[in-house]
């Protein structure tokens, strides 16, 4: 037989099939090599005969187009032959390399054939074909995976956090006696299972020979037979992970065609065959733990499920489409999505048409010099406490198809980003990839946006961007893709936002990372007798009616039906702008740019968060995803309106709190603040400089308030008379 991992047949029942679990030795029995006969026939016959529909024959067609591998759904061979898939799974080991044996033979009478059709001569060479399992059957859990299923054809689904490099795997060991040179050839047992050699020589010494010692032998690496081999690291999906539990790992071994197909970060389902292997270094193997093996699956199919192909039409049924276009056709869709929008949480209705907008996204465009622009949409909340920033982010988490929610003072660069870990066993360096490699094609909830370190920070602007992480670690060059949109929320540096600051002291982030958030809201508590008293009802009602599983059935009912036409959506729409929305746009930039202009011009001071090309490019994005929830493929005038409204109420306003705070001065306030810019005078002279912290500390104990210094300091800054350095931190006296 030919194929690279048959060697599983020949094994006797003995310590040789520990390795991995899938040693079969009943070689010896006349009725299993009948079976194996009668199966091999069968899978023969299945591959030149299955029809899909009338003289249509899908595997012979496919192994004549690409002989090197075969995609057989499990499915097909159930309605061929019943008998067959349960073979399959109860020792996939014993029959997988059948199935290889067979595609090669019917492979080679296929050429044969052809080739006596055209006329020409073809050396028939048995085929290595590798065959690749689909199954439409629902994966099991990481976790419920046990000893049970060893030795089982088995299906699970997670993401990948590390690859290892290709390596070569013997599939036959030559060997040659050191004392009479005689040859043998021993099978290597597939995936991480290695060649059990024989302790002595079969040679017969003749009369005066020596005859050859024990364990004689010594491996020819030129003469053995070798596939590629990888090791890939398969972790639970985020989503999946029960609360407050390390997310599980499981080692799988891939081969052949499947090698260096995966790169970190790319979610997968996987059928493979569950097996055992012995650690080289591991905690238990310490002497006398011989019958304790490390399981592992050595992949036979894989299926990558990123938002190219999984979410795609396939898992939607008709009636679902139909239901979704009828929605989508609806004249007041925009309002009915925002409706079910954290439905818990009060009023904040522009938050919540914006986070609609950052669900569904805009359009992803590859420019023809091979530039790539984003579509995802970046939010950042700020402000008050208890003004239901985290709500927001913990729906998102919920309702976005793919969603990795973490918290700004436990998440470092490396987390966010990738690392380079070091393999204990192997001792070679791999990529594992962080939050934002983990949510490509989803949704990145960072939480307390403020609180972490600036320099961790920083490792995000390229993700936020250009989309994609690029690493130089430990001699690994490579660039991961995190196409993710960012929901960040963030307090102000005094924790409340307080109006008598400029909006630099309240937005206390660098405009490098500002300019990247397509949306910045400032969400204030609003202390308003009529208001609070909605809001108060409110609360009471939902913690009232919680309790209630029929309120909660239809909340997650809810919940699961907009996930489900968001993924729809975002796989079947892809909006442009039309030509007269285009030139609406462009006007409007202009104005936009302009009053910015003219504003930094009045008060003398740069605006707290630029508007430059990024956020032209966030309005249009914003209009193609307000196309996008009514499935429409053109962004018309109208979305472009709304996007510009949806820009105006939070960027600019944004960018324009706190300036104009001089106005309406008590004369009682006008007069304090003279007194404190004397003070600061008196304290600072003419070319000197002193810590802001520090003069407000000093100026404090004189019982002045911190707010009517700051005033005071603005003002001067607005004179030019002082200049602040340092990042804000120092004051220079100019005048």
């Amino acid at each position: 037989m030919s194929g690279w991992d048959e060697g599983g047949i020949y094994y006797s029942d003995q310590a040789q099939s520990l390795g991995d679990g899938t040693g079969i030795g009943r070689s010896g029995d006349a009725d299993d090599k009948a079976t194996h006969h009668s199966v091999l026939r069968k899978f023969k016959e299945f591959i030149r005969g299955f029809e899909a529909d009338k003289n249509v024959f899908p595997y012979r067609e496919s192994l004549l187009h690409n002989p090197k591998f075969l995609r057989v759904d499990m499915e097909d061979v159930n309605a061929f032959d019943s008998d067959l898939p349960a073979k399959l799974r109860s020792a996939p080991a014993d029959f997988l390399p059948l199935f290889e044996t067979a595609a090669g033979e019917v492979l080679m009478n296929l050429k044969t054939k052809v080739a006596g059709e055209t006329g020409e001569m073809v050396e028939p060479v048995p085929g290595d074909v590798q065959i690749l399992l689909t199954s439409k059957e629902d994966p099991v859990s990481m976790r419920s995976l046990g000893a049970q299923y060893i030795s089982k054809l088995v299906k699970i689904s997670g993401i990948t956090i590390a690859a290892s490099r290709t390596k070569a795997k013997a599939t036959y060991v030559t060997l040659i006696c050191k004392n009479c040179r005689s040859t043998t050839r021993v099978p290597c047992r597939p995936g991480l299972g290695g060649a059990i050699v024989p302790r002595s020589c079969t040679h017969v010494p003749q009369p005066g020979e020596e005859p050859c010692p024990l364990d004689p032998w010594i491996v020819v690496p030129d003469k053995s037979m070798y596939v590629d081999q990888q090791t890939l690291k398969l972790q639970e999906n985020p989503e999946d992970v029960p609360t407050g539990e390390l997310p599980r790992n499981m080692l799988l071994s891939v081969d052949r065609h499947l090698v260096q197909t995966i790169v970190p970060g790319t979610r997968l389902t996987i059928m493979g065959i569950y097996s055992i292997y012995q650690a080289s270094n591991s905690s238990t193997s310490h002497k006398g733990a011989v019958a304790i093996r490390q399981p592992y699956i050595r992949v036979v199919g894989i299926e990558e499920c990123n938002e190219t192909n999984s979410r795609g039409p396939a898992s939607f049924t008709t009636e679902d489409i139909e239901e979704f276009k009828k929605f989508a056709a609806e004249p007041d869709v925009y309002k009915s999505i925002c409706s079910k929008i954290a439905p818990s949480i009060f009023g904040h209705d522009d938050v919540k048409k914006a986070v609609a907008c950052l669900l569904f996204g805009g359009s992803r465009k590859n420019l023809p010099d091979g530039v790539k622009l984003r579509g995802d949409i970046n939010v950042l909340l700020l402000g008050d406490p208890s003004t239901a920033k985290s709500q927001f982010l913990k729906f998102v988490e919920k309702t976005a198809p793919v969603a990795v929610y973490t918290s700004g003072k436990g998440s470092s660069a490396a987390g966010l980003t990738a690392s380079v870990i070091r393999d204990s066993s192997s001792r070679e360096f791999y990529l594992e990839g962080g939050a934002m490699v983990l949510a490509d094609g989803g949704v990145v909830c960072i939480d307390e946006f403020d609180k972490m370190r600036s320099e961790d920070r920083v490792a995000i602007h390229e993700a936020m961007e250009q989309q994609t992480i690029s690493i130089a670690k430990a001699g690994i060059t490579t660039v991961l893709n995190s196409r993710t949109s960012v929901l960040a929320a963030a307090n102000p540096p005094s924790g409340r936002y307080d109006d008598l600051k400029t909006a630099q002291d309240n937005i206390d982030l660098q405009t490098t990372i500002l300019s990247r958030f397509d949306l910045i809201f400032i969400v204030k508590d609003i202390r308003m007798y009529s208001q609070d008293k909605i809001i108060a009802s409110h609360i009471i009602k939902v913690h009232a009616s919680a309790g209630a599983t029929l309120g909660e059935n239809r909340a997650s009912k809810e919940e699961n039906w907009l996930k489900r036409y968001i993924q729809y959506c975002r796989t079947q729409c892809y909006p442009r702008l039309s030509e007269s929305a285009s030139t609406m746009l462009q006007n409007n930039y202009v104005k936009i740019r302009q009053d910015m202009r003219q504003q930094a011009n009045e008060t003398g001071e740069a605006a707290a968060i630029p508007i430059t090309v990024r956020q032209l490019e966030a309005i249009v994005r914003l209009s193609e995803a307000l196309a996008k929830m009514k499935l429409s493929h053109v962004a018309t005038e109208e979305n472009v309106q709304e996007a510009i409204r949806l820009f105006t109420v939070s960027t600019m306003d944004a960018a324009r709190s706190g300036i104009h705070q001089q106005v309406n001065l008590t004369p009682e306030i006008a007069n304090e603040i003279k007194q404190a810019e004397t003070q600061i005078k008196r304290r600072i002279g003419i070319g000197n400089h002193i810590s802001e912290r520090r003069l407000i500390d000093e100026l404090a104990k004189m019982g002045m308030n911190e707010s009517i210094v700051r005033r005071a300091l603005i003002i001067m800054h607005q004179r030019d008379e002082v200049e602040y350095k340092r990042e804000r931190r120092v004051i220079f006296r100019k005048a």
